[in-house]
């Protein structure tokens, strides 16, 4: 899911070199903490948040797939 998650955000942002993930432990899966920078939040969040939920949806049905529980948070660095 870790790498899914940076594919996706660095063909999205224009600093590709600044995006990382970082995989955590939750109670019930895997957390995966999305940072890119300042200037991309906007590119990665979208407008009402719209690409940002579409992030979480890819990521969750690719997890579900993998019988796995994932959530996505996006931080800026």
């Amino acid at each position: 899911m870790k790498e899914l998650l940076e594919v996706i955000a660095k063909k999205l942002v224009d600093n590709p070199e600044a995006v990382s993930v970082a995989e955590l432990p939750a109670d019930k899966g895997i957390v995966l903490e999305l940072r890119v920078a300042q200037v991309d939040m906007g590119k990665v969040i979208g407008k009402q948040g719209k690409i940002a939920k579409a992030i979480r949806t890819v990521v969750r049905a690719a997890a579900i797939h993998n019988d796995k529980h994932v959530s996505v948070e996006i931080i800026q660095q």
